[in-house]
C-alpha cells in the first residue's frame, strides 16, 4: 500500500472522528429536548385532554433551540476545534447538525400521533425513505463536490431531517382531509389544525401532571444520556484517542449497531407503548385486570426469548466474522489493527443491549412516578462510575476499554431491571423471567457452533484468499441454519407468538 493511500485512509478515519462528534451534538440535543416529552406523554391513558399533551409537545422545539445554542457553543469554544486547513467547515457542521435537530423536533407532535395510534407503517416508511434520500445526496455530493468536505455530511443530516419530518406532516394532512377515511375515527383530531398549539375549553395550555412527569424522566434521560454515549462524552472532551483512533471507533460502533437501531430499538418503542397502555403505573400487579398482567406478563416472557435468542446469536457467529466483516468492508487499514477486537467485543455488547432494551422498556412503562425519582439516584451512581470506569478502562487497554465500561454499565442496569420485574410479578403467578431460561439442547448448537466457526476462521480466514473465505462463510451460514433450526424446535412458545405477531397463519390439516 502506498504513502498516499495510507494518508488518505488516515484521513478519512480522522474525518470519521469529527463526524462522531458532530452526531454527539444532534444526538444529544434531541436526547435532552424530547426524551422525557415522549415517555411521560406515551405513559397516559387514552382518556385524556390531547390538546394539552399536544401542547406539551411543542414546547421540545424551543426546548431545542435552547439546547442546540448552549451545545453549540460548548463544541465550538470548549472543545478542541480542528485544524480549518485539515478539516474545514467544522463550524458550519456544528451549525447545520444542530438546525438539524430543531429542524426534527418541529415533528415531534405528529410522530407522537403516529406512534401512540400505532401508524408502524407510516414511521417505517418515513425513516427508510429520509435514510435512503440522505444516501443518495451523500454518495453524489462526496462524487461531484468532494472539497466541500464536512458541508456534505451536514447538508445531508439537514436533508435526512426535512424529508422525516415532511413524510409525517404530508402524511396526516392528506389523512384529515380524508373524511372517508376509516382511520381517523381512532384519531383525537379531525383537523391538521388541531395539531398546533392552542388554549384548551378549561384554560389550561398543559397537563400538570404530565409535565411533573415529564421533569421526572428528564432527570432519569439525562443520566441515561450519560450511559449511553458516555463513551463519545469521554472521548470527545477528555481527547484520550486521536481523531484517526476515534474513527476507527465510530466506523465499528456503528457496524456493531446496525441490529440494535434496525430491529432491537424499534422493538423496544413499540412494546414500551404496548406496555403503557396495557398496565398501570400507580397500581400494584395483584389490583390491575388480571388478564392485563398475564398478557403482559406472556409477551414479556417472549421479547427477553427473542432478544436473548438474537444476542447469542450475533455474539457467537460475531466472534468468528468480525475481522472478515471489516476487511470486506474497509480493508487492511480496519482488519489488521484494533478493528476486529472492537467488533468481537461490540458483539458481547450487542447481546446485553437487547435484554436491557426488553427489560427496561418494560420497566419504565410500569413504574409509578415514585419510582422513577428512585431510579434516578441509582442512575447517578452508576453514571458517575460509568464515566470514571470508561476513562480508566481506555488508559489501560485503549479504545476496547470503552465498550467493557458499556457491558459493565448495561450488566448494572439489567440487574436492576430484573430485580423491579422479579417484584412487580411476585405475588403473582406469573413469572416472565423464565424467557431467560433456554434449553440445553439449544445452548449445545450455539456452543457448538461457536467452536466451529472460531476452528474455520484460524484455517480460512482472512489471507488465505476468496475461495478460503467463501468456504468460511458456507461453513458458518450451515452452522447459522442448525442453530435456528434447533431453536425453531425447542422454542415453541417464542415460534407462536412471532406467527402471532406478524400474522403468518399456522398450517392446520384440510378438513373433508
Amino acid at each position: 500500500m502506498g504513502s498516499q493511500e495510507v494518508l488518505g485512509q488516515a484521513a478519512r478515519l480522522a474525518s470519521s472522528g469529527l463526524l462522531l462528534q458532530l452526531t454527539l451534538l444532534y444526538s444529544t440535543t434531541l436526547f435532552l429536548a424530547r426524551e422525557a416529552f415522549r415517555r411521560a406523554c406515551l405513559s397516559g391513558s387514552t382518556q385524556r385532554d390531547w390538546s394539552q399533551t399536544l401542547n406539551l409537545l411543542w414546547l421540545t422545539a424551543p426546548l431545542g433551540v435552547l439546547w442546540s445554542l448552549f451545545l453549540g457553543w460548548v463544541w465550538l469554544q470548549l472543545l478542541e476545534v480542528p485544524d480549518p486547513n485539515v478539516a474545514p467547515h467544522y463550524a458550519a457542521g456544528v451549525v447545520l447538525f444542530g438546525l438539524s435537530a430543531v429542524v426534527e423536533l418541529l415533528g415531534e407532535p405528529f410522530w407522537f400521533l403516529a406512534q401512540a395510534h400505532m401508524f408502524v407503517k407510516l414511521k417505517v416508511i418515513a425513516e427508510s425513505l429520509s435514510i435512503i434520500l440522505k444516501s443518495v445526496l451523500t454518495v453524489f455530493l462526496v462524487l461531484w463536490l468532494p472539497h466541500w468536505g464536512l458541508y456534505i455530511f451536514s447538508l445531508a443530516q439537514l436533508f435526512y431531517t426535512t424529508v422525516l419530518v415532511l413524510c409525517y406532516v404530508i402524511y396526516f394532512t392528506k389523512l384529515l382531509g380524508s373524511p372517508e377515511s376509516t382511520k381517523l375515527q381512532t384519531l383525537p383530531v379531525s383537523r391538521i389544525t388541531d395539531l398546533l398549539p392552542n388554549i384548551t375549553r378549561n384554560g389550561a395550555f398543559i397537563n400538570w401532571k404530565e409535565a411533573k412527569l415529564t421533569w421526572s424522566f428528564f432527570k432519569q434521560s439525562f443520566l441515561k444520556q450519560i450511559l449511553t454515549e458516555g463513551e463519545r462524552y469521554v472521548m470527545t472532551f477528555l481527547n484520550v484517542l486521536n481523531f484517526g483512533d476515534q474513527g476507527v471507533y465510530d466506523i465499528v460502533n456503528n457496524l456493531g449497531s446496525l441490529v440494535a437501531r434496525l430491529i432491537f430499538q424499534p422493538i423496544e418503542e413499540s412494546f414500551y407503548v404496548f406496555f403503557a397502555k396495557v398496565l398501570e403505573r400507580e397500581k400494584d400487579a395483584t389490583l390491575q385486570k388480571q388478564e392485563d398482567v398475564a398478557v403482559a406478563a406472556a409477551v414479556l416472557e417472549s421479547l427477553l426469548k427473542l432478544a436473548l435468542l438474537s444476542g447469542l446469536t450475533i455474539t457467537v457467529f460475531g466472534f468468528a466474522y468480525s475481522q472478515l466483516a471489516l476487511d470486506i468492508y474497509g480493508g487492511a487499514m480496519l482488519s489488521s489493527g484494533s478493528g476486529p477486537v472492537l467488533l468481537r467485543s461490540y458483539c458481547l455488547y450487542v447481546l446485553l443491549l437487547a435484554i436491557n432494551g426488553v427489560t427496561e422498556c418494560f420497566t419504565f412503562a410500569a413504574m409509578s412516578k415514585e419510582e422513577v425519582d428512585r431510579y434516578n439516584f441509582v442512575m447517578l451512581a452508576l453514571s458517575s462510575s460509568f464515566l470514571v470506569l470508561s476513562y480508566l478502562l481506555t488508559r489501560w487497554c485503549g479504545s476496547v476499554g470503552f465498550i467493557l465500561a458499556n457491558c459493565f454499565n448495561m450488566g448494572i442496569r439489567i440487574t436492576q431491571s430484573l430485580f423491579f420485574i422479579h417484584r412487580y410479578y411476585q405475588r403473582s403467578p406469573h413469572r416472565p423471567l423464565a424467557g431467560l431460561r433456554l434449553s440445553p439442547v439449544l445452548l449445545g448448537a450455539f456452543a457448538l457452533s461457536g467452536g466451529v466457526t472460531a476452528v474455520s476462521e484460524v484455517f480460512l480466514c482472512c489471507e488465505q484468499g476468496w475461495p478460503a473465505r467463501l468456504a468460511h462463510i458456507a461453513l458458518g451460514a450451515f452452522c447459522l441454519g442448525a442453530t435456528l433450526g434447533t431453536a425453531f424446535l425447542t422454542e415453541t412458545k417464542l415460534v407462536h407468538f412471532l406467527r402471532t405477531q406478524l400474522g403468518v397463519p399456522r398450517r392446520t390439516d384440510k378438513t373433508t
